[in-house]
């Protein structure tokens, strides 16, 4: 089941970061079509947050066509995003350059930094 983490700090939105961290699960193959997000309440009792602030992510990802409520049974998944899979060797790789990065002392911002600048310059004109 996924288990959201919620960043008080990041200036993102709770309910965005809600909705960013299901795509991440959707497109990393974690999530798939029939598959049950948490409860209101299961996220409520995890992270602390107001329900209101589940239910205002999960109408965000069923406007956009990912989920779709089932009255009674829950919030579940429709479709999929994305191509590669959580265990692909790809993400292994990204693992161990994040590692070499944070022995190298690189924090956490300028690691972000470093990959947005590289993503922009392969997938320029991509959305």
């Amino acid at each position: 089941m996924l288990e959201y983490r919620i960043d008080r700090r990041s200036g993102v939105a709770t309910y965005l970061q809600i909705v960013q961290q299901t795509k991440q699960a959707l497109r990393m193959g974690l999530l798939e079509p029939g598959d049950r997000l948490p409860t209101a309440r299961e996220v409520v009792e995890a992270t602390a947050i107001n329900p209101n602030t589940v239910l205002k992510a999960y109408r965000e990802l069923e406007r956009e066509g990912l989920v779709e409520a089932r009255r009674g049974l829950g919030t579940f998944v429709r479709t999929t995003l994305g191509a590669t899979p959580a265990d692909s060797p790809l993400r292994g790789e990204l693992a161990d350059w994040a590692r070499r990065a944070r022995a190298e002392g690189v924090d956490r911002d300028d690691v972000a930094a470093l990959f947005t600048s590289v993503l922009n310059e392969f997938f320029e004109g991509d959305a």
